[in-house]
């Protein structure tokens, strides 16, 4: 398998991942960071912003899922690099909005 696939898929992970949290503090009516508050990725977006954003990634990542070849799910190095994709972004993300919580809480 070219390891230019599993890039692909790997990408299509991580957005498929990003795009939980903004949809579904979306559809909660909450706000959440996004790329377009102020300042970046710490500033609260809008729901509306959230849900456009999480269907954005969503769309990116089942384009890429598609991308080259078609996704064939299951105990295979395509699915293995989607889902590393996924925990990656999920440490990264948890990582990050830790700090970023952690500073906004009050001392």
């Amino acid at each position: 398998m070219a390891w230019s696939l599993l890039l692909v898929r790997f990408l299509a992970g991580v957005f498929l991942a990003n795009g939980v949290p903004h949809f579904v503090h979306g559809l909660s009516g909450r706000t959440f960071p996004t790329p377009f508050a102020r300042p970046p990725g710490v500033g609260h977006s809008s729901p509306v912003t959230n849900v456009l954003w999480g269907f954005a990634n969503f769309l990116g990542g089942g384009l890429l899922l598609g991308a080259m070849a078609p996704f064939r799910p299951g105990y295979n190095g395509e699915t293995a690099a989607a889902a590393l994709g996924a925990l990656v972004l999920g440490i990264v993300l948890a990582w990050h909005f830790g700090r970023v919580h952690a500073a906004a809480a009050p001392r």
